[in-house]
């Protein structure tokens, strides 16, 4: 059950690090479909590979589209997993790919941020919502006393149950 909405307000027991990696692409010229339609397609298969085999480290993903703009969101165990993943056969291919039809050609562009989150350094908050981000990565729990407040969920251990 995706959509399944939880009512109440949850949070992420914080029990692990986590690491954020944004991935996508960018349409600049909409009129060069043979350049950056492959692109897009690169990507499915990946998307599929990951959320079938959850050994490689991908613990949770959203997609996220725009006009121009798509954005993948991928939750990590941990930058090794995603450092692995990078450089296993399937990556590669893609990118090789990528270099050989595209390189420095302006019609699309692509992008990667990655952060390495400590449990320390991060809070959750989702009011009435499937499970989502980080909350469908690592479990959401319901908010207590003991994580009513910013502050109190940021600096927080562990959220009893």
């Amino acid at each position: 059950m995706a959509n399944q909405v939880f009512s109440g307000r949850y949070t992420v027991d914080k029990g692990q690090d986590v690491v954020v990696f944004l991935i996508g692409m960018r349409i600049n010229q909409w009129w060069a479909v043979h350049k950056w339609l492959p692109v897009f397609l690169a990507m499915p298969g990946m998307i599929r590979e990951l959320s079938t085999n959850k050994q490689l480290g991908c613990l949770s993903m959203e997609n996220f589209f725009s006009f121009r703009t798509t954005l993948l969101l991928q939750y990590w165990r941990s930058s090794d997993d995603l450092r692995h993943y990078a450089h296993g056969q399937d990556h590669l291919k893609a990118w090789k790919n990528f270099n050989q039809k595209i390189g420095n050609n302006r019609a699309v562009g692509i992008y990667h941020e990655t952060y390495v989150l400590p449990s320390s350094h991060y809070e959750t908050l989702y009011g009435n919502m499937p499970a989502f981000g980080l909350g469908k990565a690592l479990g959401h729990v319901v908010v207590t006393p003991q994580a009513d407040s910013f502050t109190k969920r940021l600096h927080g251990k562990q959220i009893s149950h």
